[in-house]
């Protein structure tokens, strides 16, 4: 479903990805875990077309995005992909379901269409009783709940996930943890993450080991 031939990335002279084939099959989790500066971060924006490679293709459905324009880029990254940080990364200004709603928004739905997805996913989260609040009124376990929403809305074929727990206690990651996986049997949601909780690593469907820009495993 996700695949990446021969994915290169430099910044100046340091050669950060020297060549990376990746697939990544649907309704799979797969963990990218390895030392800080060994790319997975690199690797996971690149796979996300949040940056590009300077080689290589990375293809979706047989569809290459690079090669889209950059408007159409953005349609298909707001279509196709969602994205999980470890700071959550909610706008504060709105309330808890605004900021769910804000991709569908930018998809096209209505704002009664937006504002219905939202709060089913909400509700599924079990923080229906906090969507009106905005995210400094709630806890870290609840921004990132929150912030799985916003991901999820436009159904996504992709979600990535950069160091999802790396900010939270170690009950609110478990929870986290096991949240992925209840939405890769419920929803059929596939999970690329990288994370340094080798609980979580090991957990995946499969784990990625980078070691200086290359796969190990």
């Amino acid at each position: 479903m996700l695949r990446a031939q021969g994915i290169k990335k430099s910044f100046g002279s340091l050669s950060i990805l020297k060549g990376i084939d990746l697939h990544i099959s649907n309704q799979e989790i797969v963990s990218i875990v390895g030392s800080s500066g060994a790319g997975k971060t690199t690797l996971l924006q690149i796979l996300g077309t949040l940056d590009k490679p300077d080689s290589g293709n990375l293809f979706l459905d047989d569809i290459n995005p690079f090669e889209l324009n950059q408007k159409k880029l953005a349609a298909f990254r707001n279509q196709q992909l969602g994205f999980i940080f470890q700071f959550h990364q909610l706008l504060p200004e709105f309330s808890a379901l605004e900021n769910v709603m804000i991709p569908a928004l930018i998809k096209g739905d209505n704002m009664t269409d937006a504002k219905n997805s939202g709060m089913k996913l909400l509700e599924m989260m079990k923080l229906s009783e906090r969507a009106s609040h905005k995210p400094n009124e709630l806890s870290g376990g609840e921004q990132q709940r929150v912030a799985v929403c916003r991901a999820l809305i436009n159904q996504p074929k992709v979600i990535f996930a950069d160091e999802p727990s790396g900010n939270l206690d170690s009950k609110n990651a478990k929870e986290l943890h096991e949240l992925f996986f209840y939405l890769r049997d419920e929803m059929k949601q596939t999970f690329v993450i990288v994370t340094h909780n080798e609980s979580l690593a090991d957990m995946a469907d499969r784990k990625i080991v980078i070691t200086d820009g290359l796969l190990a495993s």
